[in-house]
């Protein structure tokens, strides 16, 4: 794996997670959606998906998730991504490839590569919430902060 699509998985890590959160659990691998540092809400076995639904309350609407794992992937997309890629588990490897399958389908590959990080970003931004312009009413980080994220992560930009 390159050092800029590490660092790219690193900075969707940092998004969907927060740092905080990457900090007190199994680097985000083990986390179920609704966590926070405070009181984190995590999984023990990475035999599967842990399909947990939670119910939250997003700027005032009610939302079901089963969102799960360092990337926040839904149960039903986990299920189909393991089965397409003839993954073992929901482990660590095994979320990596799922993330890496979810960019490749964005078209994003190519710009990460290259260091375009604000356009890998936004070519994702269908498939990760907390992306800026993502449009799923719900939080978004800051172009500037997932940068600081990528390049602290050790990616360079073009």
């Amino acid at each position: 794996m390159s050092p800029n699509l590490k660092a790219f998985l690193d900075t969707i890590a940092v998004s969907e997670i927060g740092r905080e959160l990457l900090a007190v659990s199994d680097d985000g691998y083990n986390v179920i959606v609704g966590s926070t540092a405070a009181k984190p809400d995590l999984f023990d076995s990475y035999a599967t998906h842990p399909h947990k639904a939670r119910t939250l309350t997003i700027r005032g609407k009610q939302v079901i998730s089963t969102a799960a794992g360092r990337y926040q992937i839904l149960g039903r997309y986990a299920d189909v991504y393991i089965k397409q890629l003839f993954l073992p588990d929901f482990g660590h490897d095994s979320q990596d490839k799922i993330a890496v399958q979810l960019i490749q389908e964005c078209d994003a590959m190519r710009a990460i590569e290259k260091g375009d990080i604000a356009t890998a970003l936004f070519k994702c931004r269908s498939r990760w919430a907390s992306l800026p312009s993502a449009g799923y009413d719900q939080h978004e980080n800051t172009l500037a902060d997932l940068m600081q994220a990528y390049t602290e992560a050790g990616g360079s930009v073009a």
